[in-house]
């Protein structure tokens, strides 16, 4: 076990129990002309945590420790795809329509795929997930306890809707969750900062915030 430097204390992390979720970095939410900005949001904010995040999955492949990615899509024929979800506000397109870059959020498409900066390799783990959380309909659940992984750190989008829904339903599960700082990021500035408060409050009440480089130092010491 070693300690790493976080909020609102240090994170003891269990070397040979722990793993990294990157969660939903496509290039529909990443990339002008996707999904995230046809919600008229400004995707550079996005853009500018790639480097940090692909620091952290460096880091992690380089300790041999396990990557995990998800992304946030749908069957082609929409069946897993609540009227809810599709047709709320009033977005230029929704999820299912073409866009710039193949069908809206819909499995096998090109503006579904990760950011290739930041693809899965060999036999790292890619979760689809047709909710915000990661282990809803899904077996992230079963992966984890197969892998006997007890310790999760966070990175990806939005910091205050997929992350932060995810590491609430890892802390119900029992898991330790610690999110990256600089490898999430929100297309809103105080949504980020908000979402980080209420993760670390009471604590460590969801879980705990570290910076990138100081979790890559731990868990290559």
């Amino acid at each position: 076990m070693i300690d790493i430097n976080a909020e609102p204390f240090a994170f003891t992390a269990k070397i040979d129990h722990i793993a990294l979720i990157v969660i939903d970095m496509q290039r529909d939410f990443a990339e002008p002309g996707g999904f995230g900005e046809s919600l008229g949001n400004d995707v550079s904010r996005i853009t500018k945590i790639v480097p940090d995040v692909k620091r952290l999955i460096e880091g992690f492949r380089k300790a041999g420790l396990p990557v995990i990615h998800t992304m946030e899509c749908h069957r082609p024929d929409l069946s897993d795809l609540p009227p809810a979800k599709r047709d709320r506000g009033n977005p230029s397109l929704r999820i299912g329509d073409d866009g710039p870059m193949g069908r809206i959020l819909i499995a096998g498409e090109s503006g579904t795929a990760i950011l290739p900066e930041l693809a899965p390799i060999n036999d790292e783990v890619v979760i689809e997930k047709p909710g915000k959380g990661a282990f809803y309909a899904t077996d992230l659940g079963e992966i984890l306890q197969k892998r006997g992984i007890t310790q999760l750190v966070f990175a990806g989008l939005t910091t205050e809707v997929c992350v932060q829904t995810t590491m609430r339903e890892a802390n119900d599960r029992g898991y330790e969750c610690l999110l990256a700082e600089e490898a999430t990021e929100s297309y809103f500035p105080e949504f980020k900062a908000a979402a980080i408060a209420m993760i670390r409050a009471q604590g460590a009440i969801v879980g705990w915030t570290a910076h990138v480089d100081d979790i890559l130092e731990a868990i290559n010491a």
